[in-house]
């Protein structure tokens, strides 16, 4: 099923040079994935239809795309913010990128394959819950409600 981006934070797409990405990747020390490169520069800040995932035997919402380039009124959409929210609270190698509408955050898992990070969800009480082998198979498993 094709992947739709719907505006979330903005009217339209908010679109930005792939060159932006590399201070996150330098200051993760990480090299994120090929694909997540190409949704993000196109649709920061947007939101994917369909959207539901599944997750531990249930499901849960991909609400919107993390912005790469914070927003004003928005900082707290971009990823670096949530990062710093976040680290303190969970093991290294857990990077976000996306959030559920319960204020939960996909993330990228490079703990155990840092040239393929797996997706993961991290609770608001901070568990860690696997969602995919790949950013791809989870694009693909992205399904209706």
């Amino acid at each position: 099923m094709a992947i739709h981006w719907k505006p979330y934070l903005l009217d339209g797409s908010h679109p930005i040079e792939a060159s932006r990405l590399h201070p996150i990747e330098q200051a993760w020390g990480v090299r994120l994935p090929d694909t997540y490169k190409q949704i993000v520069c196109r649709y920061q800040g947007m939101a994917p239809e369909p959207c539901v995932f599944n997750v531990g035997g249930g499901e849960d919402v991909f609400n919107d795309l993390l912005t790469i380039t914070p927003i004003e009124g928005r900082e707290s959409y971009s990823v670096m913010r949530v990062y710093e929210v976040l680290e303190p609270h969970i093991p290294t190698g857990l990077f976000p990128f996306g959030r559920t509408p319960g204020g939960e955050y996909l993330c990228f898992d490079f703990r155990d394959a840092p040239d393929s990070p797996r997706i993961a969800l991290v609770t608001s009480d901070m568990s860690i819950l696997p969602v995919a082998n790949t950013l791809q198979a989870f694009l693909e498993g992205l399904h209706d409600g």
